[in-house]
């Protein structure tokens, strides 16, 4: 069970903390309640995303059930540690998407003092460890796993099904687009779409 800290100054090093999970799981909405309690705090906060998420604000983040806090949004991880200086929490969202680099960054910070807290999605759309976040995960003192409903049996989910015809690895998307499954649930539709594809495959000839 995570046992929320507090930045303790008796100690040089900071830690990170990571919160990972499927599409819909409440991922933001954890980063966002533990980013606002160090703000409650009067801690010196600084929250980042990557750029090219701009699905709900150009400059906040913001969770699925719109609740949101300010944010700077940068175009690659370096950017953090030169931005994140004197804080004591650097929150970052949608880690999933920051090129490799994100991790030194992150065990940097955490060797100046500073509580990391990231948060981002463990698996892609076809089920594989997406981008940076395994090796986050590794490195992090903290890791927790939030799970999502499954819209087809109920069960929770852990998987982002995408629903929408694109096999590119990076699709921002809502609803439209994608849908949480369960194990059994998102080996099922994988078999059916292989099965449709085939059929249409077979029709084209």
């Amino acid at each position: 069970m995570f046992l929320e800290n507090t930045v303790n100054h008796t100690e040089q090093f900071g830690w990170i903390e990571v919160i990972c999970g499927s599409m819909f799981s409440g991922k933001t909405e954890e980063l966002i309640r533990r980013l606002k309690r160090a703000q409650f705090a009067k801690q010196k906060v600084e929250i980042f995303k990557p750029a090219i998420d701009v699905r709900y604000d150009d400059e906040k983040v913001v969770s699925h059930d719109a609740n949101e806090i300010r944010s700077t949004p940068v175009p690659s991880s370096s950017n953090i540690r030169i931005l994140a200086s004197d804080c004591d929490v650097v929150g970052i969202d949608e880690a999933q998407f920051f090129d490799d680099q994100i991790v030194a960054v992150c065990n940097d910070l955490a060797n100046r003092g500073i509580r990391v807290i990231v948060a981002g999605l463990d698996m892609d759309f076809k089920g594989n460890p997406f981008g940076p976040m395994p090796a986050l995960m590794a490195t992090a003192e903290y890791v927790t796993k939030v799970h999502a409903v499954c819209t087809r049996t109920g069960n929770l989910a852990h998987y982002s099904h995408r629903t929408a015809a694109s096999e590119e690895l990076v699709l921002l998307g809502e609803t439209q687009e994608y849908e949480p499954l369960s194990r059994a649930a998102y080996y099922k539709a994988i078999q059916e779409e292989k099965i449709k594809k085939a059929q249409q495959n077979n029709n084209g000839k």
